[in-house]
């Protein structure tokens, strides 16, 4: 028992979770203002980039791309008769990049299984093991039956 209804295609195994680049972190450690010392600007020469507030501008402002993260993932979902769309939904195992892309306010993610079907969901906060619920609406990041319906 999955504690997923019985009336739910199901998908479990390794999926992607993409994240967006622009929360704050790069992943490689130079987060922050200014990169790894943290000082863009400040008693620089003329020609560096100089700080607004805390944030350096000029050539090196450029959105960071986005962040793929690879963890294990129990799907589910349904055609919902309510409301006319698909309802999905899931936990993603604990991961660090994950849980700090939450904490930085990300709520909104691309989740994208091996066989490259994917689907925008919403994170909620971390369960007692550290992974995360999601949710989403619309495609799933997994395989439906198809339904071909007769006139």
């Amino acid at each position: 028992m999955s504690g997923f209804g019985d009336d739910e295609e199901e998908y479990q195994g390794p999926v992607t979770v993409v994240l967006p680049g622009d929360t704050g972190d790069t992943g490689d450690g130079t987060s922050g203002p200014g990169g790894a010392n943290g000082a863009a600007g400040k008693g620089g020469t003329a020609g560096d980039a100089r700080a607004d507030g805390d944030r350096a501008v000029g050539a090196g402002s450029a959105p960071a791309p986005p962040v793929p993260v690879e963890v294990h993932a129990h799907l589910a979902g349904h055609f919902s008769p309510l409301t006319g769309d698909y309802r999905w939904r899931g936990r993603l195992a604990a991961s660090e990049a994950i849980t700090a892309a939450f904490q930085d306010g990300v709520r909104t993610v691309l989740v994208r299984t091996p066989d490259g079907f994917e689907g925008h969901g919403v994170l909620d906060d971390p369960n007692l093991w550290g992974g995360h619920p999601v949710r989403g609406a619309g495609t799933p990041p997994f395989a439906v039956p198809r339904i071909e319906i007769d006139d």
